[in-house]
């Protein structure tokens, strides 16, 4: 669920999720692992701060 929501926010902002990862200076896929494993609240709170959207959006 997450996942899917950085990906609709990233094609909406035109964003790649690599051009994404680099810009948050996260590691290559780590934000495709979110579909498998939960992000840590840090990284996270980095997505929602670049889309400026709260954390809770993510959560719902």
């Amino acid at each position: 669920m997450i996942l899917t929501k950085i990906e609709k926010l990233a094609e909406e902002n035109g964003v790649s999720i690599t051009a994404l990862e680099k810009k948050l200076d996260f590691g290559n896929g780590t934000i495709r692992s979110w579909g498998q494993c939960s992000p840590s609240v840090d990284k996270l709170k980095k997505v929602a701060d670049y889309f400026e959207v709260s954390i809770e959006y993510f959560l719902e």
